[in-house]
């Protein structure tokens, strides 16, 4: 009791300082004063200050920059360490000190508390108008604002209404399987001496009633006219009763009670081991594994099936720019860890790739010697570095490659006031990497302003470096739907330029005639990027002219400040128009580097009969190539992919009507369920082993009472599976529903959003790490990485299984 309550109190100990957490409210007297979290209530008027978490479900009013932006950091709610963008509404941008507050009166009208994170439905009457509102507007509890000053925000949702509390769930008193049987087997043995007991008081009971019978002593020997109460015979009952108690008194051997005094040490001891186990001590942060409660040891010899989170655990979450196709040529001579495995499958020989010699990377070429280690970027080919690309005969093509990538983006330079040197924080680690490889090859952005944007450029003619600025005139954003980014500046020459990039998926088919001169060769090249692992996007772009931009930004202009319920699907058929023409520069490839050991850790716990399960909040593109990479997915597997992300479901949202967009998407899910589950029986006799892929939305469908069992019964016959898009609370369900099998499972995670899964499985592991500390608070064991899940399931829970089932006598 005293160590369950000293664990209670730790955790109770994370609530009351998240609870007294300060946080600047508009008061009374017309200023920001500070106040505790837990006084703060719907509709209050918040500054929060750069680097502090939001204490309640916010719309954003305002931001230090003019156009109301703001950077955010969800890590605790999905994992993801990119920022991510936030804008205000234009009609709010103007309250931007405390005198602006004085006369500001709004209504929010929004929908109710719910779990789902990645949408908001909401309106604000403000001067007599209304204003639609989206996610684009919210800023959620448990993230954190970065790359700005401060905000003002006005409180929506307050303590267990917030989107992050919906997604929470009780966490469950957490007890061993052989605990569980302990108590059966103490039950049963209780009961027999109960029995025992009973019986022979009753028996007891009838003699010493019979030892004086009709003023006849029977037993004259045992003098019961003169007997104590214990043999009283005219107090028969009595004695009874008395002798009932001595018997479980007497008996009281048959239960073991030092059977679980003996297991408790040896669990301690198990801690002990697990603590102080030099192999899972990580030198590199300092951390060693913590089993944080002593009364699961004995489970983790005998998982079944881990659930895992994919960005932090399974990946560092940091991209590295590797490889890219130019102008119909490949470039960039690292082998990526995909291809590696690949090699060593093959028997041949691991080394970096020399693509001198021919068009696309291959697996064979000469070593290259690697250069100075920049965060970001992992490219190697003299073609292009040290200013070399001005030698190639597509030059100017590599010129308008690398200038895109400084340019299209919604990067932030950070200068080092010390060392001068130039750091970028972006909404994702892919754009990071661009505009890092665009520095490294000769095309530094070194500022911006919101009508500007500056670089350092390679002046191909003297050598030398010259400063360029570009205008800024547009950004069309990137989109889950439109899978694409542009932008639109005019350069020193005036010229109009859009430049874009994107997925191949949607780039490919807004080329020009005349821009798809290298397209053959850069489909190839994307394919091998592809095979490697890696992550992918189209670089293209195309002049304007004056007319055309001057018509188009009309319509653009009116689209945006629309007030109604479609002003997106405005904004992007506007943006359609333009993003049209394009002119074929190359592809980009990049890795998101794994956890150290984390394919080889895979393949042992695969080897051992262990099943893994990926539930990320990433997209699916994402999640499916990480999959390649740490051996989860292979070239040989079949895969089932269950998703709602069809133009059909696309244009059925656009009507708006809820309860047919429901119905046919659970008709859709079904369907495909059904299909997957007809591929798995088909090609059981042939071996063929599935993959199984599932989005968020669908996965909401697949959760529902009529679909789940279909739905696990599919997963469980597949050898990986993959839910992409998933929110806390739906890991959680998730969780829950492959322990419902009886099967023991282990969860893993790193973040406030994997809380609710590690308590939901019979074990929960947590990652260290500062942004990580909510997680493994949850857990019931912390390790520093992935790598060592190996040993700690494999070494200490086969050594802690084996000793406490002998002692047991379990088989």
């Amino acid at each position: 009791m005293a160590k369950e309550g000293v664990e209670d109190w730790r955790r109770r100990k994370q609530d009351i300082e998240a609870n007294n957490r300060k946080v600047k409210v508009y008061g009374q007297d017309h200023t920001f004063v500070e106040t505790k979290w837990k006084n703060l209530r719907v509709g209050d008027l918040v500054k929060v200050h750069k680097d502090e978490y939001f204490p309640a479900d916010l719309l954003l009013l305002s931001s230090i920059y003019e156009d109301g932006i703001c950077y955010v950091e969800t890590m605790n709610l999905d994992g993801e360490t990119n920022l991510k963008l936030k804008r205000s509404l234009e009609a709010t941008n103007h309250l931007r000190d405390e005198e602006s507050f004085q006369k500001f009166t709004a209504v929010i009208k929004c929908e109710d508390p719910n779990e789902r994170l990645y949408s908001f439905v909401g309106t604000l009457q403000y001067e007599g108008k209304q204003y639609p509102l989206s996610p684009q507007q919210i800023l959620l509890r448990d993230s954190k604002l970065k790359n700005t000053d401060y905000v003002y925000g006005v409180v929506v949702f307050t303590g267990h209404d917030t989107k992050v509390m919906q997604n929470a769930t009780d966490p469950p008193s957490k007890r061993s399987k052989i605990e569980r049987k302990m108590d059966k087997i103490v039950y049963l043995l209780f009961s027999t001496l109960i029995l025992i007991s009973s019986t022979g008081s009753v028996f007891f009971g009838i003699e010493t009633k019979r030892d004086i019978d009709g003023g006849k002593i029977r037993r004259w020997y045992l003098q019961p006219d003169d007997a104590t109460v214990f043999y009283d015979p005219r107090r028969a009952p009595l004695a009874a009763f008395l002798h009932f108690l001595t018997g479980l008194m007497l008996y009281g051997y048959l239960i073991p009670i030092s059977l679980y005094i003996s297991i408790e040490i040896v669990k301690v001891l198990q801690s002990v081991f697990i603590n102080h186990d030099r192999d899972m001590y990580y030198e590199d942060t300092d951390k060693p594994a913590r089993a944080r409660t002593s009364n699961l040891n004995e489970e983790l010899g005998q998982v079944d099936t881990i659930l895992s989170d994919k960005t932090g655990t399974l990946t560092c979450n940091s991209m590295e720019f590797v490889k890219c196709s130019v102008a119909g040529v490949a470039y960039g001579r690292v082998m990526t860890e995909v291809e590696r495995t690949l090699a060593k499958r093959k028997g041949e020989r691991t080394f970096e790739v020399d693509d001198s010699q021919t068009d696309a990377p291959g697996l064979n070429g000469n070593i290259v010697e690697s250069g100075k280690s920049v965060k970001g970027f992992n490219f190697r080919d003299e073609r292009i570095m040290n200013g070399q690309w001005v030698n190639e005969s597509h030059s100017d093509v590599i010129q308008k490659f690398f200038r895109v990538l400084a340019i299209c983006h919604t990067a932030i330079p950070d200068v080092n006031e010390e060392t001068g040197e130039i750091s970028y924080e972006a909404e994702s680690p892919d754009e990071a990497a661009f505009v890092i490889a665009a520095r490294e090859v000769g095309f530094q952005f070194f500022g911006s302003s919101q009508t500007s944007i500056s670089l350092h450029e390679l002046d191909p003619v003297s050598g030398q470096k010259v400063n360029r600025v570009y205008e800024l005139l547009h950004v069309l954003e990137f989109t889950s739907s439109r899978k694409r980014m542009s932008v639109m500046v005019r350069n020193p020459e005036n010229q109009l330029l859009l430049l874009c990039k994107g997925a191949d998926s949607v780039m490919f088919e807004r080329l020009s005639k005349h821009g798809r001169q290298f397209e053959a060769e850069t489909r190839r090249h994307i394919n091998r990027y592809a095979e490697a692992g890696l992550r992918t996007l189209v670089i293209a772009y195309r002049e304007l002219g004056e007319d055309e931009y001057r018509i188009w930004e009309k319509e653009f202009l009116k689209a945006k400040t629309s007030v109604t319920a479609d002003r997106e699907a405005l904004v992007a058929s506007a943006a359609e128009k333009i993003e049209r023409d394009l002119i074929l520069l190359g592809a980009t490839a990049v890795e998101d580097k794994l956890q150290k050991g984390v394919p080889e850790c895979i393949d042992k716990l695969a080897q051992a009969g262990i099943k893994v399960w990926v539930l990320t909040g990433d997209k699916m593109e994402t999640a499916i190539n990480i999959g390649y990479a740490c051996s989860l997915l292979r070239q040989e597997m079949k895969q089932i992919v269950i998703t709602l992300d069809s133009p059909d479901m696309e244009a059925l949202e656009k009507q708006g009507d809820k309860e047919n967009i429901t119905k046919v998407s659970l008709e859709s899910v079904t369907k495909q369920i059904r299909e997957g589950i007809s591929q798995v029986n088909s090609a059981k006799e042939s071996k063929v082993t599935f993959g199984l892929v599932i989005d968020g939305k669908s996965l909401d469908f697949a959760l529902d009472k009529k679909l789940e069992k279909m739905f696990l019964d599919l997963a469980i016959d597949c050898a990986s599976v993959i839910c992409c898009r998933s929110s806390p609370k739906q890991k959680a369900l998730v969780t829950r529903l492959v322990k419902g099998t009886g099967k023991t499972t282990l969860a893993i995670g790193d973040g406030a959003n994997d809380v609710g899964m590690l308590q939901e499985a019979d074990i929960g592991v947590g990652i260290s790490g500062v942004e990580g500390m909510q997680a493994v608070m949850s857990s019931d064991y912390a390790i520093a990485q992935f790598r060592f899940l190996e040993r700690l399931l494999l070494v200490h829970g086969h050594w802690c299984y084996r000793r406490i089932s002998m002692m047991v006598k379990l088989p």
